[in-house]
């Protein structure tokens, strides 16, 4: 079953062809960051007016690539939900027309629920048999981005269970507000994780927001707050290498990273030994950052867990795991209406179709 997904939640444009859920023939993402770079972050207006202009050729250049006619494609596939309305709005009625044109089965996909299990389309997790096998399920799942921070218990594909979430910024968000407190670029979790390579993790003390707390929940919003206060009590801008002893800007983004990733990581710990499970996965744009990858990778060889990450291509926003969900939702008999319509701030299911 060849798939063509397409996703257009925020600012990738993307179209991609997935065979059976877990071959990827092709994965076509148009980034617009350098389009909303000088605004300091993603402006809505401009986003979907971009999508408009990019969503035909990416779709086609994905089907070349793949090297599959618009006819030969089984089913379509679209992002729904969450995301910018707009946004969501071009990359949805695409698939819709497609569909439609070309009488396939078309279905709209939760892109936090795709985020969740992106990892499986990595070898050797992408076996059909391993994804219906107890040696991968259950699992305990991160999925941390720009928008998001949630924590999941996944029993097999399409079955799941929020355990806990952000209580107010994402960690992506902290990247990028800490980011900007510091004169930095957009996107900033890059910016910062840069620095933070030149700098000391244990140069200043930030706050492990809520790493105590009995719940499965985060919040990012005390420790932005927590670097905000810093910057003022010192009265200067950080300067970009050490010239006294304060810490230089490297070191505070070293100590910032270095409290997010320790929450991250503690809170991961703790629900994957609560919920007994031998397998972690962790998705997103943030589970990127290097930081974070090592100490996740080294707290799962501690305790003997599997650690199911994917590369960074299919951390961020793409359509090659949109087609994948959709595969497995379709093959269960799961179909959405033609009048299926964006929710741009729904959260994530239980695993229901639309």
């Amino acid at each position: 079953m060849r798939i063509l997904g397409v996703e257009t939640s925020c600012d990738e444009t993307s179209a991609a062809v997935v065979r059976d859920g877990r071959e990827i023939l092709s994965n076509v993402i148009s980034s617009q960051i350098a389009l909303h770079r000088p605004y300091g972050g993603v402006v809505p207006e401009l986003a979907s007016r971009h999508h408009l202009q990019l969503i035909d050729s990416v779709i086609n250049q994905a089907l070349a690539e793949a090297g599959t006619a618009i006819e030969e494609i089984d089913a379509v596939a679209a992002t729904y939900a969450p995301g910018l309305a707009s946004s969501l709005l071009v990359g949805l009625n695409a698939a819709k027309g497609i569909a439609f044109a070309t009488g396939k089965p078309f279905i709209g996909i939760n892109h936090l629920e795709a985020h969740l299990y992106s990892p499986l389309l990595v070898p050797p997790w992408n076996s059909s048999a391993l994804q219906r096998s107890n040696d991968l399920f259950p699992m305990v799942s991160l999925i941390v981005s720009g928008g998001h921070t949630i924590l999941v218990q996944a029993t097999a594909v399409g079955e799941h269970e929020v355990l806990g979430q952000t209580v107010d910024d994402a960690a992506g968000e902290a990247f990028d507000k800490v980011a900007k407190l510091l004169g930095l670029g957009y996107p900033g979790g890059p910016e910062i994780e840069s620095l933070a390579e030149q700098g000391n993790p244990s140069a200043i003390a930030f706050p492990r927001s809520m790493l105590d707390d009995p719940t499965d929940n985060f919040s990012f919003s005390g420790l932005k707050t927590a670097v905000l206060y810093y910057l003022r009590k010192r009265g200067s801008a950080p300067q970009p290498s050490p010239i006294s002893h304060e810490p230089s800007v490297s070191d505070i983004c070293a100590s910032f990273q270095e409290a997010v990733v320790d929450v991250l990581v503690g809170k991961m710990i703790r629900a994957a030994t609560k919920c007994g499970v031998q397998t972690v996965s962790a998705s997103g744009g943030v589970s990127v950052n290097r930081r974070f990858r090592e100490k996740l990778g080294a707290a799962c060889i501690r305790h003997g867990w599997q650690l199911l990450l994917a590369p960074p291509g299919l951390c961020t926003d793409n359509a090659a795991m949109i087609a994948a969900l959709a595969y497995h939702k379709l093959r269960d008999g799961q179909r959405s209406e033609y009048a299926l319509d964006v929710f741009p701030s729904i959260g994530l299911g239980r695993g229901t179709s639309p």
